[in-house]
């Protein structure tokens, strides 16, 4: 065989190999760049209630308000247990990548506290954290289904002395957000109701609907449609003014209970989330409460669009936590 032609095989043969190498190294640096565009594939948002209460009826729309935005799908996952801990503690121990995030509500501050109160080691507390946005701040109120014979807190309360625990009030769970307000309340007013705790903001609405329980403290957001309907009578607000949904319902300063508690809703990720998708997802989650599709779903809740971005929404968590945890702690031991 001629020399010449098996060199040139020779040097086509490592040309072709070292072409070949070289398309392969373009090839995983385009896939590992892809793969750093976040986000590339769906981003699944904890709910940590069951359906029906204040996360969920709020969590919803501003998933598919920011679904667009992200050009992927934004799921919304129900983990619920303990008041809202489960969820919350899956979040905190997720790996901090941008697709486990946590939607959760005022209540999210009280759990380490209430830990401490118990003599156990937390399972996670605000640092596990990183605040990204407040979507909504709404006020709380006193419901009773409409088989009681209350029209006004002054009959609830006078009966509630007449029978102490002869009342039952439900909620989302011991030290949940629909407790703290309720234990509040009883307090300034020195009284004593049986507590039916429950899996979330929604099973709770559904015993006072079903007369398991006679009296509820919720968010607006979860109670309104059920009120225009005439299934429950709400006695008061728990907000420093009226609520513009519910202007005939008195607040609980009115009627002399020193007492004022409100429900948001926000969006975390676990601790230690880049910087550069904490930028994204606040940038996205400024532009989906801005949409006039969210807006509208909240107006029809009766809640309060009160849109807060990361540095001012950890300024108000900081602040905020001060107030559930002496609520907390006012409240002391309770097993029921």
């Amino acid at each position: 065989m001629d020399q010449g032609n098996i060199d040139r095989r020779h040097f086509d043969r490592r040309d072709f190999m070292l072409g070949s190498a070289a398309a392969v190294a373009t090839f995983a640096a385009g896939s590992a760049a892809a793969q750093d565009v976040y986000p590339s594939r769906p981003v699944t948002f904890i709910n940590p209630f069951p359906p029906g209460g204040a996360t969920d009826v709020v969590g919803r729309p501003f998933a598919a308000a920011i679904e667009p935005l992200l050009k992927q799908p934004a799921v919304v996952e129900n983990k619920p247990g303990a008041a809202g801990a489960v969820g919350g503690q899956f979040v905190a121990s997720a790996r901090p990548d941008g697709y486990t995030l946590l939607l959760h509500i005022v209540s999210i501050s009280g759990f380490a506290e209430v830990d401490k109160l118990f003599g156990r080691e937390p399972k996670f507390t605000r640092e596990s954290f990183s605040p990204i946005a407040r979507f909504t701040e709404g006020p709380m109120v006193l419901v009773v289904n409409d088989k009681q014979p209350y029209n006004n807190l002054k009959e609830l309360v006078d009966d509630a002395k007449k029978r102490p625990n002869g009342i039952i009030f439900s909620s989302s769970g011991l030290y949940g957000a629909l407790h703290l307000p309720t234990a509040l309340f009883m307090q300034a007013a020195g009284i004593q109701m049986r507590h039916l705790p429950t899996a979330g903001g929604g099973p709770a609405l559904n015993a006072i609907l079903g007369n398991n329980s006679q009296v509820l403290v919720s968010s607006i957001a979860a109670a309104n449609a059920q009120a225009k309907a005439g299934k429950l009578k709400a006695l008061a607000c728990f907000s420093a003014k009226r609520a513009a949904s519910m202007p005939d319902v008195p607040t609980l300063k009115e009627l002399g209970y020193d007492v004022e508690f409100s429900l948001w809703v926000g969006l975390f990720a676990p601790k230690g989330t880049p910087d550069a998708i904490v930028k994204r997802l606040r940038a996205d989650a400024k532009q989906a409460v801005a949409a006039p599709a969210f807006g509208k779903a909240i107006n029809n809740l009766g809640d309060v669009v009160a849109y807060l971005d990361q540095p001012e929404f950890a300024k108000f968590w900081n602040e905020d936590a001060k107030r559930v945890e002496a609520a907390v702690k006012s409240i002391g031991k309770v097993s029921g």
